[in-house]
């Protein structure tokens, strides 16, 4: 089963930002190991970083033209940031790697404990003809 795994921040991006150099490198270093042993273990399908939010747009359809809007809404709290596309056996797995990715290293080596969603991925929806 394949399972994404989206990682949040604060709207303000502190707990991204708010490190000492060594603080940063300590969690650039560990994000790229996690991602290492994900790929060893024939686990990882696909990851990637986000640009930060005032970089995103919400895009819809308006008479066969796209409008396109700021985004996301400025009252969110928190906002995705990355995210990891895994293939494993279980949820409970798919739960045990979110809860590694949560603690990368913060300010001082504690864990970030950043939320980190978990949704299997459902694919297209079956359609009669």
């Amino acid at each position: 089963m394949r399972y994404m795994l989206m990682m949040h921040v604060g709207k303000d991006g502190k707990e991204a930002l708010d490190r000492t150099p060594q603080d940063f490198k300590n969690m650039v270093e560990f994000q790229h190991s996690f991602d290492r042993e994900l790929e060893e273990n024939g686990e990882m399908v696909f990851n990637a970083g986000l640009s930060w939010p005032d970089q995103a747009r919400i895009v819809r359809h308006d008479a066969g033209a796209p409008t396109v809007s700021d985004g996301p809404f400025p009252e969110a709290k928190e906002f995705l940031i990355g995210f990891w596309v895994v293939e494993c056996d279980s949820e409970e797995r798919a739960y045990a790697i979110a809860a590694k990715a949560s603690s990368s290293p913060g300010p001082g080596g504690a864990p970030m404990c950043m939320p980190i969603e978990v949704r299997p991925l459902a694919g297209p929806p079956d359609v009669e003809a």
